[in-house]
């Protein structure tokens, strides 16, 4: 037997939905009720109660119908008239049947003349409340929509009790309080003379003139402790899943209308049959039936006993059903009439100060259309956590809970320039805690994908240089100003095409621009180009890319001294637009997959160093182009492929510094020597087979590098080199060392690993400079040098 508890829990939905039903919902339900006890009395009551009691057999039928003696006395009367003769008819009437007979006759009339409605009646109730419930639920089981509405409760109910949501609603109460008081002095402001500027005056020290909104967001931020801020956040998580989930779909909005349409055909068809057969239910029914061999009797007269009943019921249900049409109509209007498939937070964008909420739409949309039928507050709370502004202040708060101050100050370190540095590395935004470092010289950022300098980046007074790596930053125009002051050196790296950030053409005091990575250079766009024209400063530029010609935003710099283009082998083709650059003193032409030096280079008259590494250079007979390049004193022709260094190069007398490793040359030109002022020569890596004796020419040479060559002996010209401080000799065909060393009175470091040298000489005491750990040879070498030698070595090394 079925309960009323289970019945219950068939015309109604789990508790937790209740969030997803409108008023008529709510209205349907206890309509349901209703019907269901409806059905529940009539089904008792029939069960319960005689059904039909036959106890009247017809002894005479008149004009086919069962006649009482009454009516023939009647008809007697009339007959009296015209004749003498009556017909006398007994008043008592005496049926002689058995009490077994009655109950047969009972049921024989009840299955075969009672109306089938009277009898099906509670049936049908209940068939229809089935119907109903069934109908109202199904969407509540179906899997494809009970998955996606039980997860959006489950997350609208972090959501509405979330200490984030009540942090952010407070804090929009404080702004919307605040904004009162710039009405009230705005309007005294204008009444008064040059009230244009009082009024951008007073607008402008509003947020630093209110410490009431500031202190309530101090307030809340440390009520939200660490472990809520993580739940806020998988929060946030959560709805960004869910959003993109039920967003791409209307299976909700398909099924809930599908439903309505169902118990509107439901209700008409009701509204169609029940009224026309309640007409059918009697209280006194005429029983014919052919059983006269066993009562003597073939017609009897019946009642009904829950005839009249049933007639309230069906009434009163009939009643229940038009109410319940009504409203699946009203709903099914709503749902026509309306975009529910949209839905929009423009009011509360308006009214909040998290004017970024997106609206939504498909399931999404009509979810929150349902919530809000029930209470629009849910939709509110919810809308928090669709806004990134929210979330990016709860990643801030979570972020300065993460990395205090004193945490920080842990990661300060000293770099290679000498400066103090701090690096982030893969966090989420910049903690607050880093505007309180003030000796922080260098700010280093990577992999910060939404990094952010507030207006307390101005605390940093020693902030000189900015490093920006594969990170996307943005700045208040406070921090603008600041930087445009201060800022000397920045450094830009990213993976991904994309244009220079327009806040780094205000940083008019920008020095050194480091740019690595698919920067566009565009130079088409004529206000890109004026954007650079503003850093009037400018003194370095530093690009890693992949030109194909030097941007003209670079070449219109006036004040530019230093250019380093890295192409990453790719070929560099037009270069003739370097002779804008009259000022030039560094250029670096690295990976640029040139094969003869560029001829607009020796129209740089200002050039000190030139740098032409890691190119397809096989010969540089313009070297004799560079005489007229005065100044230049550093030349770098490394990791190329030059065979033989022209003779021309003598022409370059006031050349202090050559780099001519990683090459394949045979032989170096006597006229190189005449470079009197060389102190830096590096031949390193070649396949150089002797020194010419002229090398003692180079008076002022204090770096030589021979390394990786196949030289098998030294010149005696080259210890003439008195300023030699460093002798790089290393894997080499050397057999001896020549006594002569000794002479080199300056050398402070000696490579001779990897040759084929079988002792080393005594005359190496005389290099007072040169230490055991400088001396860079085979263990058993070492020891072929005399014991006093050997502990000079030593006690040199340390004492420092």
């Amino acid at each position: 037997m079925i309960t009323l508890t289970e019945l219950k829990f068939l015309a109604d939905a789990q508790s937790s939905y209740h969030i997803l039903k409108p008023w008529w919902d709510v209205f349907w339900y206890y309509l349901t009720m209703i019907m269901l006890l409806v059905a529940v009395l009539a089904g008792a009551l029939q069960l319960t109660q005689t059904r039909v009691l036959c106890c009247l057999p017809c002894k005479l039928e008149f004009d086919n119908h069962c006649a009482v003696p009454w009516d023939l006395v009647k008809a007697n009367l009339n007959m009296s008239a015209g004749s003498t003769a009556q017909i006398i008819i007994p008043l008592k009437i005496q049926n002689d049947l058995h009490r077994q007979q009655y109950s047969y006759i009972d049921a024989v009339c009840y299955e075969r003349q009672l109306h089938w409605f009277a009898k099906f009646f509670p049936y049908l109730v209940l068939l229809h409340t089935f119907i109903f419930a069934a109908c109202s639920n199904f969407w509540l089981y179906y899997p494809s929509t009970s998955s996606r509405l039980e997860h959006f409760v489950a997350i609208l109910q972090k959501c509405f009790d979330s200490p984030w949501t009540t942090r952010a609603l407070s804090e929009t109460v404080a702004e919307q309080s605040v904004r009162k008081l710039p009405i009230a002095k705005s309007k005294a402001v204008i009444s008064s003379p040059g009230s244009s500027v009082d009024i951008g005056a007073s607008r402008q020290s509003l947020p630093y003139s209110q410490p009431g909104l500031e202190t309530t967001g101090r307030e809340n931020s440390s009520v939200l402790d660490k472990k809520e801020g993580e739940q806020a956040k998988a929060i946030f998580e959560k709805v960004k899943k869910f959003r993109v989930h039920v967003e791409e779909k209307d299976v909700i909005y398909t099924v809930y209308m599908k439903q309505i349409i169902v118990k509107v055909i439901v209700f008409v068809i009701i509204l169609i049959y029940v009224p026309y057969y309640l007409s059918f239910i009697t209280l006194e029914i005429d029983c014919v039936v052919n059983v006269q061999a066993f009562t003597g009797y073939k017609r009897y007269q019946c009642v009904y006993s829950l005839a009249e009943i049933f007639k309230v019921l069906a009434s009163f249900y009939v009643v229940l059903v038009i109410f319940y049409g009504l409203t699946c109509t009203y709903s099914l209007w709503w749902m026509l009439r309306s975009s529910l498939k949209q839905y929009s937070f423009e009011k509360l964008r308006e009214k909040s100060n998290y004017s970024d909420i997106p609206d939504v739409k498909n399931d999404f949309a009509f979810i929150l259309h349902l919530a809000d039928q029930y209470d629009p507050l849910y939709s509110q709370r919810f809308s928090i956590f669709l806004s990134d502004l929210s979330e990016n202040k709860l990643k801030q708060i979570n972020l300065n809970n993460e990395w205090s101050v004193e945490k920080l100050k842990n990661k300060l370190v000293r770099n290679s320039q000498d400066k103090i540095e701090l690096h982030l590395f893969m966090l989420s935004g910049l903690p607050d805690g880093v505007f309180e470092l003030t000796e922080i010289e260098v700010l280093s950022l990577e992999l910060i994908p939404e990094a952010k300098l507030p207006s307390a980046v101005t605390q940093l007074v020693n902030l000189k240089e900015l490093n920006v790596y594969h990170s996307s930053l943005t700045m208040d125009y406070p921090a603008v100003s600041f930087l445009e002051e201060n800022l000397k050196t920045l450094h830009l790296k990213s993976s991904e095409m994309g244009r220079i950030p327009f806040w780094v053409f205000h940083l008019k005091n920008l020095q050194e621009l480091c740019l690595t990575g698919y920067f566009m250079l565009d130079h088409h766009n004529s206000i890109y180009n004026e954007s650079f024209q503003g850093l009037k400063n400018l003194k370095a530029i530093r690009l890693k890319n992949n030109l194909s010609r030097i941007p003209q935003a670079v070449t219109d710099l006036p004040s530019l001294q230093h250019l380093t283009i890295n192409n990453e082998g790719n070929k560099l083709l037009v270069l003739n637009n370097l002779k804008k650059l009259v000022n030039l003193r560094t250029l670096e032409l690295i990976c640029c997959d040139l094969e003869r030096i560029p001829h607009s280079i020796f129209t740089l008259n200002n050039l000190h160093e030139i740098d032409l590494k890691e190119n397809n250079l096989r010969t540089v007979e313009e070297i004799i182009s560079f005489q007229h390049l005065k100044n230049l004193s550093c030349l770098k022709l490394w990791h190329n492929i030059i065979s033989y260094v022209p003779v021309q190069i003598g022409a370059l007398s006031n050349l202090e510094q050559l780099y001519l490793n990683y090459n394949n040359i045979k032989n170096v030109p006597l006229q190189l020597f005449l470079c009197k002022k060389l102190h830096y020569l590096d031949l390193s890596y070649n396949k150089l087979t002797s020194i010419p004796e002229e090398i003692g020419y180079l008076a002022n040479l204090q770096y030589l590098a021979l390394t990786k060559n196949h030289i098998e002996m030294l010149p005696d010209g080259l210890f003439q080199c008195k300023k030699l401080q460093i002798l790089l000799l290393g894997n080499n065909s050397l057999m001896n060392l020549s006594p002569c060393v000794g002479q080199l009175l300056n050398l402070v470091q000696l490579e001779l690993i990897g040759n084929y040298l079988e002792s080393l000489p005594a005359e190496l005491e005389e290099c007072q400079f040169l230490k055991r750990n400088s001396l860079i040879v085979e263990e058993r070498l070492l020891k072929t040098l005399p014991l006093r030698v050997r502990e000079r070595l030593q006690a040199c090394s340390d004492k420092c």
